[in-house]
C-alpha cells in the first residue's frame, strides 16, 4: 500500500493519468469507524479491483445503491486529490491568502485519516515535512473539537524530523495561538519528542534577534528569539504543577538567556523586531513592548522551582520594575542572584556550571550577563569553599547551541562614548557571582583570564565588578600565585579615582599576603609602598585602615632591602600621628603598621614600646634612634599643626619640641618652623605653642 500511496501523491505527474486504484486506496471511508492509526489496510495492490469506464448501455443497467457509491468514490477521489494538491503546491499560496476555498478539507475527518495515512506508512519525502506541519496547525485551527484528533501522527512526524516540525511552527505561529499551543503541548508531553524539540526551542531562544536555520523544503526565513520565547511562556503555563524536566534541567541556561533578552530589548530595539512584535500583537494580546513580556517568562520560569512568596519579595524591592531599565537592570539581576542563593545554594552551583563554560571561551554575549550574576553570588557566600562544586562537568563537551556566537554581533556595536559602559551594562551584574561553589584551582585561569580584561576597562562599573569578584577569588589559597600575575593591573587601580575601587584593590592585596604563601620582590613592594603612602592620609577612614593594613602584611612577606628602607622610614611619622585618630579602627590599623616596620627595621626598643602601647614614648625614641633624618621627621610633622583635630594639634607641637631638644646644634632646620599663628587658638593649644616656641628660641648651651 505504501508504494500505491507514493505513487498517488508523488507531485510529478498528472492526477488524470494515475492509475484508477489510488482513489479507491486513498478513500477512507466516513462512515467507518476509525481504527488504529498506525493500522494499514490489508489488501494488496493485486487484489484490488480494477476501475472499468462506464459504457453507455451498462449505466443503465447500475441499480441506485451502485450509483450512491460511485458518487461517494468520486468524490473521495476529487478530496484526495485536492489534498494532495492543497500540500504539495497549493499551500503557500493559501496561506498567504487566506483563501478560504479549501477550509472544507480541514472540515472532515477524510483529511485527518489521510495525514495518518502519509505519516505512518512514511510516505513523504524530507523536503514535504513543513508542509505536513502547516497541514496539521490549519487542520487544528479549523476543528475546535477534536484538538487531540492528530497527537499520534504530530509525535510521529516529530520523531522522525524535529527540526523540521519545530522550526515550522515558531514561523507558522509565532503568536502561538490555539492550535499551536495544542502542538507545543503535544510535542512536550511526549517522552519520545520533548527533549529534541526543548533544546530546538532553546536553541533559537539563544540567537537574538532572529536565528536563520534551513528547513528540509530550503526554507531559510529567520526564525525570531520571541517566537520561542512566546512558545516557552505557553509550555510554563499549561501546569503550574507540572514542569517539563528539560526546562528544569536548562534552568540556568534558560534564565541567562530570558535575562539577557530583557535587557537587550530594553537598550536597542531593532525596527525588524518591532515589526515582528507588532504582527504578533495583532493575532493575540501581548504586552505592547517584548522587555515586558520577557520579564513574564522570566518570572513564569522561577515560578515553576521557587515559592511565590519568593517573586513577591523580589518585587516588593522593586526588582521586576529596576529589570525594565537599561540603567537599573544590573542592580536587578544583582538583586536576583541573592535572592536565588537564599533560597538554595544548589541554584548557585548550576549557575556555575552554566556560566563558566560560556565565560571561558570570551563570548562577548555572554560574558558580560554572567559577570553581574557571578559576582552577586560569591559576595553572598564567599565563605562556603568547603563546599564547593567539581568542576569536571565543565570539561565535557557542551551540547549545541550552550555558547551562541551568533549572537555575539548584537554586542559588536561602537560604544555610546568614551568611557561608556554600553553594551555591558546588564554585564555587569550577572559576573562572580557564584564563585563560591567552585574550586578555584580548577576555574581560576578561565576566571582571572577574564577579570584581567575587565581591570584595565574605561568603564568604572565593570572595573568594580572585575574588583569584587577577584575579592572573593583572593580568599583561596590556591589562588594566591595566580593573582599575582594582576599586580601590575591593580597597582595602577590604587592611584584610580574611584574610592571603591581603591578600596577592594587594597583588600585584594590584603588577602593574597595575608595567606603569607608568596613572597613579594623587592621592585613590586617599591612600587607598592609608593603607592600606600598617599592613602595614609587619605579623607576616607577606610582607605586609611586598609593601607596600613596591607603596610603589615607587606612588611611580613617582602625581602628585606636597603632600597626598601627609606619608604619605611617615611611612614613613621605618618603611623605615630594615625595611631591617636579618633576612629578607633584607624588608630589600631596604624599601630599594627608601625609594629610591622619596627619589625621591619629591627628597631626592638621601638617595637616594644608599640607593643606596650605606650604611644608618648615613641617621638623620643624615634627622634633618639634616627637623628640623621630628625629634619625629615619634623617636615612631616609640620601638616599636621594645621590638623581640624585638636589632639593632633597638641600631639604635632609636643613632637617638635622634642624634636628640639634631639637636635640640639642642629638648630637651622627648627629656624624654618614658625608657631606663631598657633598662639591664637584654643587655650590648651595656644599655651602649649608658646611653650614650644619659648624652647625653640632658647639659646642652646654647649
Amino acid at each position: 500500500m505504501a508504494s500505491l500511496l507514493q505513487v498517488a501523491i508523488t507531485p510529478d505527474g498528472d492526477m488524470q493519468q494515475r492509475p484508477p486504484t489510488v482513489p479507491k486506496l486513498a478513500w477512507v471511508k466516513e462512515e467507518e469507524k476509525e481504527e488504529s492509526p498506525r493500522a494499514a489496510p490489508t489488501q494488496q495492490p493485486e487484489e484490488v479491483q480494477q476501475v472499468q469506464p462506464l459504457q453507455e448501455d451498462a449505466g443503465q443497467e447500475r441499480t441506485e445503491e451502485q450509483l450512491r457509491a460511485r458518487g461517494r468514490f468520486r468524490r473521495a477521489a476529487q478530496l484526495v486529490c485536492r489534498f494532495i494538491r492543497y500540500i504539495w503546491h497549493e499551500e503557500a499560496t493559501f496561506m498567504a491568502t487566506g483563501d478560504t476555498e479549501n477550509s472544507d478539507l480541514f472540515n472532515a475527518q477524510t483529511s485527518a485519516a489521510l495525514l495518518d495515512m502519509l505519516v505512518e506508512n512514511s510516505v513523504y519525502k524530507a523536503k514535504q515535512v513543513p508542509a505536513i506541519v502547516r497541514c496539521i496547525h490549519q487542520w487544528l485551527t479549523s476543528n475546535v473539537s477534536a484538538e487531540h484528533r492528530l497527537d499520534k501522527t504530530l509525535v510521529l512526524l516529530t520523531e522522525a524530523h524535529p527540526t523540521d516540525v519545530a522550526v515550522t511552527l515558531l514561523r507558522s505561529a509565532p503568536a502561538c495561538d490555539r492550535a499551536a499551543r495544542t502542538m507545543w503541548k503535544t510535542l512536550i508531553s511526549s517522552r519520545w519528542t520533548k527533549e529534541p524539540v526543548l533544546q530546538i526551542l532553546f536553541r533559537v531562544l539563544e540567537y537574538w534577534p532572529a536565528h536563520r536555520r534551513r528547513t528540509s523544503d530550503g526554507d531559510e526565513r529567520d526564525v525570531f528569539a520571541l517566537a520561542a520565547t512566546v512558545a516557552l511562556w505557553e509550555i510554563l503555563q499549561l501546569s503550574h504543577s507540572w514542569c517539563p524536566g528539560g526546562v528544569k534541567d536548562n534552568f540556568p541556561r534558560l534564565l541567562l538567556t530570558l535575562l539577557f533578552q530583557v535587557f537587550i530589548s530594553t537598550e536597542e530595539m531593532s525596527e525588524e523586531v518591532e515589526t515582528f512584535w507588532r504582527r504578533c500583537r495583532e493575532q493575540r494580546s501581548l504586552p505592547p513592548n517584548p522587555n515586558r513580556f520577557a520579564v513574564q517568562t522570566v518570572k513564569a520560569l522561577l515560578r515553576q522551582l521557587l515559592d511565590e512568596d519568593v517573586l513577591m519579595a523580589i518585587g516588593r524591592k522593586c526588582g521586576w520594575d529596576m529589570l525594565l531599565k537599561a540603567d537599573s537592570h544590573h542592580y536587578a539581576v544583582g538583586l536576583l542572584a541573592r535572592e536565588l542563593c537564599r533560597v538554595s545554594r544548589s541554584f548557585g552551583r548550576s549557575i556555575a556550571v552554566s556560566l563558566l563554560p560560556r565565560l571561558s571561551r570570551g563570548e562577548p554575549l555572554w560574558e558580560l550577563p554572567a559577570l553581574a550574576f557571578l559576582v552577586e553570588v560569591s559576595l553572598m557566600a564567599s565563605a562556603a569553599w568547603p563546599s564547593c562544586l567539581p568542576l569536571s562537568a565543565l570539561s565535557q563537551p557542551q551540547p549545541p547551541g550552550t555558547v551562541p556566537a551568533p549572537c555575539a554581533a548584537a554586542w559588536a556595536q561602537p560604544r555610546a562614548g568614551p568611557g561608556s559602559c554600553r553594551p555591558g551594562t546588564l554585564s555587569l551584574l550577572p559576573a562572580f557571582q557564584v564563585l563560591h561553589c567552585l574550586i578555584p584551582r580548577q576555574c581560576g585561569p578561565s576566571v582571572l583570564q577574564i577579570i584581567s580584561r575587565h581591570l584595565r576597562s574605561q568603564c568604572p562599573e565593570r572595573r568594580r565588578l572585575a574588583l569584587r569578584g577577584l575579592v572573593v577569588l583572593s580568599k583561596a589559597p590556591s589562588m594566591a600565585k595566580s593573582i599575582r600575575s594582576l599586580n601590575e593591573s591593580l597597582l595602577e587601580l590604587l592611584q584610580d579615582a574611584d574610592t571603591d575601587a581603591v578600596e577592594m584593590t587594597l583588600t585584594v592585596f590584603i588577602n593574597v599576603l595575608g595567606l603569607k604563601i608568596i613572597q613579594i620582590s623587592s621592585p613590586i613592594a617599591l612600587k607598592l609602598l609608593e603607592a600606600l603612602r598617599p592613602l595614609f592620609d587619605n579623607e576616607h577612614s577606610q582607605l586609611q585602615q586598609l593601607s596600613m593594613l596591607l603596610f603589615r602584611e607587606l612588611m611580613e612577606v617582602t625581602e628585606r632591602s636597603k632600597s626598601l628602607k627609606p619608604h619605611v622610614y617615611l611612614s613613621l611619622v605618618p603611623f605615630y600621628f594615625n595611631w591617636h585618630d579618633e576612629n578607633q579602627r584607624v588608630a589600631e590599623a596604624s599601630r599594627r603598621a608601625l609594629f610591622g616596620a619596627a619589625r621591619f627595621l629591627k628597631w626592638w626598643d621601638l617595637e616594644n614600646l608599640v607593643t606596650m602601647e605606650q604611644p608618648w614614648r615613641f617621638p623620643e625614641c624615634l627622634l633618639e634612634k634616627d637623628r640623621s633624618r630628625v629634619g625629615q621627621y619634623v617636615r612631616q610633622a609640620l601638616p599636621f599643626l594645621e590638623s581640624p583635630v585638636e589632639p593632633l594639634r597638641k600631639l604635632a607641637i609636643k613632637f617638635l619640641g622634642i624634636a628640639t631638644r634631639s637636635m640640639k646644634q642642629e638648630q637651622p632646620e627648627l629656624q624654618l618652623i614658625s608657631l606663631q599663628d598657633m598662639t591664637d587658638d584654643s587655650p590648651a593649644v595656644s599655651n602649649l605653642a608658646i611653650e614650644t616656641l619659648h624652647i625653640i628660641r632658647a639659646p642652646v648651651v654647649v
